[in-house]
C-alpha cells in the first residue's frame, strides 16, 4: 500500500506510525512515499491470519525502534526484547541468525513474520523440527554433533538461574543419542 505522508506535520519518523494513522495521514495530504507492509501477502504461506499479522506489525514496530530507529530489528534489539539485558548469548544469536534469513544483519518485518509462524500451534511439526535442527546445528553440517549440544546447553544455562555443575552438564549432554544426529532423524 503505497501513500504520502507530511513527515514535518507529523513530527516522527514514518515507521513509528501504525498501519492506521499511517493511511490516514497518506489519505489526506501528498508530499512523501510511505511504504506500508502487504499484511495479506506477508500471511499468505503463514499459519497466521491478516489481523494476527497487523498485530505483529505493531510488536516488530516496538521491537525495530527500542534502539536504533529504522524499522529493522537489530541482533542488540532482540537480544533486550528476550532477555531485558545486552548481554551476548550463543543462544540469542542462533536464533537471530535463523530469523535473518537474508543473512544481512537484520530481521525485516516479512523474515518477522515467517519466522515466527513455527511458534503456531497449527505450524507443521516438520517445520518446527526442522527449525530445533537447525538452531543446535551450530557448524551447519546437517548433523547436531555432541560438542554442539553441549555448548547450546551451556549457553541457556547462561541465560537461567540454574547453577549446575560441570559434571551435570555432561551427563546430560550424554543423555542423548550417541551418534550425530542429522535433521532427518528429528523429522523421522
Amino acid at each position: 500500500m503505497m501513500g504520502c505522508l507530511p513527515t514535518k506535520q507529523v513530527g516522527r519518523s514514518t515507521h513509528s506510525l501504525n498501519p492506521r494513522e499511517a493511511v490516514a495521514l497518506a489519505a489526506e495530504t501528498s508530499c512523501e512515499n510511505v511504504d506500508l507492509p502487504d499484511f495479506v501477502n506477508i500471511a499468505t504461506g503463514t499459519p497466521f491470519t491478516v489481523n494476527e499479522v497487523e498485530a505483529l506489525y505493531d510488536l516488530f514496530r516496538k521491537l525495530s525502534n527500542s534502539i536504533i530507529k529504522d524499522g529493522l530489528i537489530h541482533k542488540e534489539e532482540f537480544h533486550l526484547a528476550l532477555f531485558r539485558n545486552k548481554k551476548t548469548n550463543l543462544f540469542v544469536d542462533r536464533v537471530f541468525d535463523l530469523f535473518d534469513q537474508k543473512g544481512n544483519g537484520v530481521i525485516e518485518f516479512d523474515e518477522f513474520v515467517r519466522s515466527l509462524s513455527v511458534f503456531h500451534p497449527d505450524a507443521p511439526e516438520e517445520q518446527k523440527a526442522g527449525f530445533a535442527f537447525k538452531l543446535y546445528d551450530l557448524r551447519q553440517t546437517g548433523f547436531i554433533e555432541r560438542r554442539e549440544l553441549k555448548e547450546m546447553v551451556l549457553a541457556l544455562l547462561d541465560e537461567s538461574d540454574l547453577n549446575i555443575t560441570s559434571d551435570a552438564v555432561e551427563m546430560i549432554v550424554d543423555r542423548g543419542p550417541h551418534h550425530e544426529v542429522s535433521e532427518a532423524d528429528m523429522v523421522a
